[in-house]
């Protein structure tokens, strides 16, 4: 628990190294201790022309000097076991072996792009130290907290990880920080599909040309992304299939907002005399330039533009304004989608641990209600505290905003 097991090398630049044995023999072994495992895609993926090549998280180099500019890639049968590479075929006697594991540059040691190990295993491996294996906290509350003479008597292993990951999601939505974003082109469609692990999302934003975050707010009101579109017949009513079921066509709300013009939505166009029924002389009622009489409404008079949810095709919809933008969404995951998600920042690990046991004895029957109610307190307190450290604040950051405060606003 918290002991910091890989070398600067292995952190920084995702490599280790080995001396090969001064015979020139064949199967040598060189047990790798990264935090990350090696993986071989396949027993035959060490060959860059195996379909499974791709899948491998590292690449291995020898070099007979080790100075730079001498490595080449070595592409002869290797195994892994347990993280120790084995070299079938012979190396050669006194030559340096690098594991460089895959990161966004590629390495030191490629020579070339085609070379170079290019993926981002090493950039992922940054900053866990901040954080706790969900399999660690299992292990570590059944070592701790269960067993004679200690708060829980007894309690299967599977109940303990059904209840974690269940805590986990419930951190996940408001306590942990499991905020994850995407960088995106809104295509002309003006739809995006949802990410795989998305559950909720907490901000969306275009990218201006100077890089800055521009908000783009929901449509709430101001349009809609039906989830019927069902095909009428004169008298209104849905045709039906050969198999009974309503027939549905696209949906001509959606095209409409697809083709608005949202200047005449959030006023700023130009003041000319346009009129044309949209709002100017109040001949219309609606949204279309809402404010001219009677002041802005601060929900629809922004520039940035607009989105919805397509909760029937699983999609973000976007305004006209915003076809060809870059954007980035902020959204939420419940903390369990990938393996690379289950994970416990090291401030909240009490409280999972707390959160653990209330659920393990409140599901317990016959179980005493002021015992189910002191672990509740407990629980709260903990999660209570996570929420704190997790928070973040800094009284600088706080201080800088504030002194924005200050200032008189003229009217």
């Amino acid at each position: 628990m918290g002991l910091i097991t890989e070398t600067n090398q292995q952190y920084y630049a995702g490599s280790q190294g080995f001396r090969g044995n001064a015979a020139n023999t064949i199967n040598q072994k060189f047990p790798t201790t990264f935090d990350t495992d090696v993986i071989l895609g396949s027993t035959t993926s060490w060959n860059p022309t195996d379909v499974n090549y791709v899948t491998n998280n590292f690449k291995l180099y020898v070099s007979s000097t080790g100075i730079p500019g001498t490595w080449s890639e070595w592409i002869t049968e290797i195994k892994i076991d347990n993280n120790i590479i084995e070299l079938v075929a012979a190396p050669g006697a006194n030559v340096y072996i690098v594991v460089q594991l895959k990161s966004l540059d590629g390495g030191k040691y490629g020579s070339t792009d085609i070379e170079k190990a290019f993926g981002q295993i090493v950039e992922d491996n940054y900053g866990e130290y901040s954080y706790t294996k969900l399999s660690d906290i299992i292990d570590n509350y059944m070592v701790g907290y269960v067993g004679d003479g200690k708060i829980i008597q007894t309690a299967k292993k599977s109940d303990v990880l059904f209840f974690a990951k269940r805590s986990l999601q419930e951190f996940s939505y408001d306590t942990l920080k499991s905020i994850h974003s995407s960088e995106l082109t809104i295509p002309e469609s003006l739809s995006l599909a949802m990410p795989q692990d998305y559950v909720n999302y907490v901000r969306m934003s275009y990218i201006d040309r100077m890089g800055v975050k521009r908000i783009i707010y929901p449509a709430n009101n101001l349009t809609i992304n039906p989830y019927n579109t069902f095909l009428q017949d004169k008298a209104g009513s849905p045709i039906q299939d050969s198999l009974a079921e309503n027939l549905e066509g696209t949906s001509i709300t959606e095209e409409r907002w697809a083709q608005a013009n949202d200047k005449l939505i959030n006023s700023q166009f130009f003041n000319n005399g346009f009129d044309d029924g949209y709002g100017y002389f109040g001949n219309l009622s609606g949204p279309f330039n809402w404010g001219r009489q009677y002041g802005l409404d601060p929900q629809y008079s922004q520039a940035n533009g607009w989105f919805g949810i397509d909760e029937r095709e699983g999609k973000f919809t976007f305004s006209s304004n915003l076809a060809g933008r870059l954007m980035v969404l902020e959204y939420i995951s419940d903390g369990l989608a990938y393996d690379l998600d289950t994970k416990v920042p090291k401030l909240a690990e009490d409280a999972m641990y707390k959160s653990i046991s209330y659920n393990l004895i409140a599901n317990r029957a016959g179980q005493q209600e002021y015992v189910v109610q002191r672990f509740k307190k407990e629980r709260s307190a903990a999660l209570r505290n996570a929420k704190i450290r997790l928070s973040n604040i800094k009284i600088d950051e706080i201080t800088q905003v504030m002194r924005g405060k200050s200032k008189w606003i003229k009217h």
